[in-house]
């Protein structure tokens, strides 16, 4: 198994090695964008070995006591920073892996001549913006909407932002019980903007988790009778969501939000957008630059610059 890249267009990279599997696009000045390109792959090329080196300290649980980070790569230690505040829940490193190699390999484009950069790991979003720029982001409200990588004119979007550069927002994370990873709870999906992509990763994965009821037609099984490796061992997780009733609906998104809430009021995030049954809350964005979620026109259409938050595939 070894990493692979493929050019899609002038602007945009195809990055994988094994599970990990980046979009990465860049505008500017040409020679810079390709300098910056080529130091994002010297430095993809080593990640995943660095993560396996440690993996079996970053699927335990974070004490709930105030503890040194004892991770040595530099990947690992934002998974534990990004997740050390969410310690008095359940939470493993390993729910921010996607959003700390974004924020490791958007390091590389920060660099004079390139105007702004995005690293979109199966959704979970890290952004470079110098001053003046912005990027347009497309959310989707049900994880399972399609399998396949959001690319320009393939699908269509339940919400959208746009993030600038004088915003501290720099990472977008989405969880929920239909993506690639396990959740706790029921949400379609949490969509987080937070400071990095790792943070918003981690928060995503504890607000997610915090949009629950109980309701007899919910099917939930031990992570560990899915996926023999899971770091959730055998705490149950959502496997299937009947049709729920509005209280029910209502009640999960007043937890999840209540949550987000926290979450913002003690800086760790900047806002978040959660779906549940083409239901939504949003908490803590600026209402001068709002989530529009057009559920009662139709889906809004997809932007080529816009990278998507969700959990898919590439």
């Amino acid at each position: 198994m070894t990493a692979t890249r493929a050019r899609l267009d002038a602007n945009r990279w195809h990055l994988q090695h094994g599970p990990i599997d980046l979009i990465i696009g860049a505008d500017g000045e040409a020679t810079a964008v390709h300098a910056a390109h080529e130091a994002c792959w010297q430095r993809f090329v080593g990640v995943l070995d660095e993560l396996v080196a440690e993996l079996p300290l970053l699927k335990q649980p974070l004490p709930a006591a105030s503890v040194h980070c004892p991770m040595k790569g530099r990947v690992a230690n934002r998974m534990w920073n990004a997740c050390y505040p969410h310690r008095a829940r359940f939470i493993t490193p390993m729910a921010a892996v996607a959003g700390s190699v974004a924020d490791e390999l958007i390091e590389a484009f920060a660099r004079s001549g390139v105007t702004r950069a995005y690293i979109n790991n199966g959704g979970d979003i890290a952004l470079y913006l110098s001053e003046g720029q912005s990027y347009r982001v497309g959310l989707l409200a049900d994880l399972a909407a399609s399998p396949g990588a959001p690319l320009p004119g393939d699908h269509a979007f339940d919400a959208n932002l746009t993030l600038d550069a004088s915003m501290p927002v720099r990472g977008v994370a989405t969880s929920g019980w239909r993506g690639r990873s396990f959740s706790l709870g029921i949400a379609d999906s949490v969509t987080v903007l937070a400071r990095n992509a790792a943070s918003a990763d981690a928060a995503a994965t504890i607000i997610a988790n915090a949009v629950d009821v109980q309701h007899d037609g919910i099917v939930r099984a031990p992570a560990a009778s899915l996926k023999d490796d899971s770091d959730l061992g055998d705490r149950l997780v959502t496997v299937d969501v009947p049709l729920l009733p509005p209280a029910l609906i209502d009640l999960a998104l007043t937890r999840g939000a209540e949550e987000a809430e926290r979450l913002h009021a003690q800086g760790l995030i900047e806002g978040a957008a959660l779906f549940l049954q083409r239901h939504a809350r949003v908490v803590g964005l600026n209402p001068a630059r709002p989530v529009h979620v057009p559920y009662d026109l139709p889906r809004a259409p997809y932007l080529p610059e816009a990278p998507c938050s969700k959990y898919a595939a590439y």
